[in-house]
């Protein structure tokens, strides 16, 4: 898994059990549903129920180090039982023949097909650095070629700045914003309030190089509560319940976990039932006053972070002026939508209020923040590369 994904190979996973391969089908969990969607293949959500009547074939490949064999997929959803509806399923054609009880199954989609590794008989690094060849290697190589063509060509820019020596802020003075303000200024790219990446497609993060246990959580995405669900209508309305006044204005600066209740009485708490995330006071009658759609913010994390280069730099003072040296890329692709909604819950991915009140008498928020913590990067995202920029 580690080596696809180093490939820019994006996957989903299947395990087929004994009951399954005798059975001829297996369940489409979550995660397969998701990447058949994501991929414009199929939709579940829509189909209606039997395997006869609304069932649905899509071209695929069962493929090895020395050939492929062709096994079109069945993708259906069961006709429903009094007790149950039945879970959506996949099959592919022949696979009973080509796989054990247990094996792990590597789905990808290649030219609109859907092409099948079997990761616990295929040793894929051997593909790649010894076999060099065969049409698992072809595909595989095919698909890196695609995806890194964009990559590649921003490293090589992030390298011609870095040659170029330290790079000054752009800023007088030590602001949170300075580095990635800095690092899009020497990139050319001008600041706006975009949503989608910053560099065709690319998302740009940068952080400042510390010590493993001291980095700083890194920021995912801002994005407000859906008033349409919440109790509150805006985000004055939370100032007004939960500020404080300092240095000449009212403000609210503090982070929200699920993991724990801050100074301000605020909590997260995560509705599975209903698929929401609630902010909730514990020490008001409010309850819960601020909610968003779990849904919602898994789609802004996706188009967000589809592709990522995470720059650190390290900082040297120079003359009263910050100065960024920058080192090294994390590159991430396809964060796994079913691990925001854990990482909520365990309180590694938490939001940030940055707010005060403006002359108008108006809350300006530059968040809701949502962040990760810096050591749970790799949970969020599959197994990423790592560049070294000098």
């Amino acid at each position: 898994m580690k080596r696809l994904t180093a490939e820019s190979v994006d996957i989903t996973l299947l395990q087929p059990t004994w009951t399954a391969l005798d059975k001829g089908y297996m369940d489409a969990t979550a995660p397969v549903r998701n990447y058949l969607k994501e991929n414009g293949l199929h939709d579940y959500e829509g189909q209606g129920r039997g395997a006869r009547e609304n069932g649905v074939k899509i071209d695929a490949f069962l493929i090895s180090e020395q050939g492929q064999i062709e096994a079109p997929a069945s993708l259906y959803k069961p006709k429903a039982k009094p007790t149950k509806d039945g879970d959506p399923r996949i099959w592919f054609s022949k696979l009973h023949h080509h796989t054990n009880p247990d094996d792990m199954l590597a789905v990808t989609e290649h030219d609109g097909q859907l092409v099948v590794i079997n990761l616990t008989q295929v040793d894929i690094s051997h593909v790649l650095d010894v076999q060099q060849s065969g049409p698992l290697w072809d595909i595989l190589k095919d698909i890196g070629s695609e995806a890194n063509e964009i990559a590649d060509e921003l490293l090589e820019k992030l390298r011609q700045i870095v040659s170029r020596g330290y790079v000054p802020s752009i800023m007088e003075t030590r602001a949170d914003t300075a580095i990635g303000r800095t690092l899009e200024a020497a990139l050319g790219i001008e600041m706006n309030a975009r949503q989608e990446p910053d560099y065709k497609g690319i998302e740009l993060k940068s952080y400042r190089r510390k010590k493993k246990s001291q980095e700083n959580r890194k920021q995912l995405f801002a994005k407000v509560p859906n008033w349409e669900i919440s109790k509150f209508n805006s985000m004055t309305d939370v100032l007004d319940a939960f500020g404080y006044y300092r240095d000449g204005r009212d403000r609210l600066n503090c982070t929200v976990s699920a993991a724990n209740t801050n100074s301000q009485g605020l909590t997260f708490q995560l509705d599975e039932k209903t698929g929401i995330l609630n902010e909730v006071s514990t020490t008001t009658d409010h309850g819960a006053f601020a909610s968003w759609y779990l849904t919602e913010l898994r789609d802004i994390l996706k188009a967000k972070h589809a592709e990522t280069f995470w720059v650190g730099a390290t900082v040297h003072p120079i003359e009263g002026r910050e100065h960024f040296e920058f080192t090294d890329v994390i590159h991430t692709r396809k964060p796994i939508g079913s691990q925001f909604d854990i990482l909520l819950e365990q309180g590694e991915i938490t939001m940030d209020h940055m707010m005060k009140r403006v002359d108008s008498g108006r809350a300006h928020e530059r968040g809701p923040s949502f962040k990760i913590g810096a050591g749970s990067l790799d949970l969020l995202f599959p197994p990423s590369k790592t560049y070294a920029l000098a």
